[in-house]
């Protein structure tokens, strides 16, 4: 196999682990975040729309750090600069 060839199996595979590892934290993160918000639901009613309000902005700002992976790995995907430099090596 060329090199081309394991830049492609490697660039594909460290995507997949990107999404992998990267998408468990911020899942756990979320659900503990809801759970603490049912609770306090439950504990004060009243205080339903900040509690919901808060929860959101958290949930956002926990989703990030998977949309963050996911950029990650289309990069090594689409736009890896290892591509360029093997295709250049190969054509020149």
């Amino acid at each position: 196999m060329d090199n081309l060839g394991w830049v492609a199996i490697i660039s594909i595979l460290t995507a997949g682990m990107c999404m992998a590892v990267g998408s468990i934290g911020p899942a756990i993160g979320e659900a503990r975040a809801l759970v603490q918000a049912l609770n306090s639901i439950a504990q004060q009613p009243d205080e339903t729309g900040t509690i919901t309000r808060t929860l959101f902005v958290g949930m956002a700002m926990v989703e990030s750090t998977a949309i963050y992976c996911f950029v990650v790995a289309m990069i090594l995907i689409f736009a890896n600069p290892f591509w360029t430099y093997f295709i250049s090596g190969i054509k020149g």
